[in-house]
């Protein structure tokens, strides 16, 4: 299929276009060159998007996501010659922690904030993780010397960034607040509704907006019936996984389990 046709026909809007066709670039001159290349961090949604993407164009091996751990939601995809068997991530991607005091208090979006007043590309950051007293950051090698100089704070929260090794990255699992409830249907904009407290009303109106999500694809249909596994996210109002989906009332509603990140 023409590239042209192809990046037509698999992407939702111009602005996953425009990221498909880079993607394609970067395998095109993987193959032309006989050379390593890489994308920058992509989102979940991206990395869907250019799974799709490789799915579509017939190509099973050859290619690697991965964002320095196990586990990790933002990867950069890797395109690998016929000579090289593994991505180099110890040479791409770089892990940055910092120690703060534990009487102070710090979140994710100081973190991000702190890193895009700086004038960091967001592609150039992967996954933010937090401990009791640490922060963990992946970032693009390319950026990790002006992070190391320059990176001094976030929120009110002074930090001391230094490098660190991959392998010490945490195994933190995500925090989830766990939502029991029952449903007319297992349908999408039920769970939305149960999930994110919302108006059966809103949650559609949310649907109908092309606010929601279903394992990283833009859904307008709030009558498909989500499974088990299943990923949805609302713009603005964050995401939650479909824990389990389990038997019926006696007055025939569905038991349904959420687990929200918080």
């Amino acid at each position: 299929m023409d590239k042209a046709k192809l990046l037509d026909s698999i992407s939702a809007d111009a602005e996953e276009r425009m990221l498909l066709a880079r993607v394609l670039d970067k395998r095109e001159q993987c193959l032309r060159r006989n050379t390593p290349t890489h994308t920058a961090f992509l989102s979940p949604a991206q990395c869907a998007a250019a799974q799709r993407l490789l799915t579509q164009c017939g190509a099973r091996d050859g290619f690697a996501f991965h964002g320095g751990f196990d586990g990790a939601e933002r990867k950069m995809l890797f395109f690998l010659p016929d000579w090289q068997e593994e991505p180099d991530i110890d040479n791409t991607i770089c892990h940055i922690s910092s120690k703060f005091y534990e009487s102070e208090s710090i979140s994710h979006r100081d973190v991000l904030g702190s890193l895009m007043g700086m004038g960091v590309a967001r592609e150039t950051i992967g996954d933010i993780l937090l401990e009791e007293n640490t922060i963990h950051v992946l970032a693009a090698c390319e950026v990790s010397d002006f992070l190391l100089t320059g990176w001094n704070s976030a929120g009110r929260t002074h930090l001391a960034p230094q490098l660190d090794a991959l392998a010490a990255v945490p195994d933190i699992a995500p925090r989830v607040r766990e939502i029991r409830d029952t449903v007319a249907a297992p349908r999408l904009d039920a769970v939305v509704a149960s999930g994110f407290a919302l108006s059966r009303a809103r949650a559609a109106e949310a649907v109908d907006a092309g606010a929601v999500q279903r394992n990283y694809r833009v859904c307008e249909k709030g009558t498909q019936t989500v499974a088990e596994g299943d990923v949805i996210s609302v713009r603005g109002m964050g995401k939650l996984t479909v824990a389990q989906i389990g038997g019926t009332t006696k007055k025939g509603r569905v038991f349904v389990t959420l687990h929200r990140y918080i």
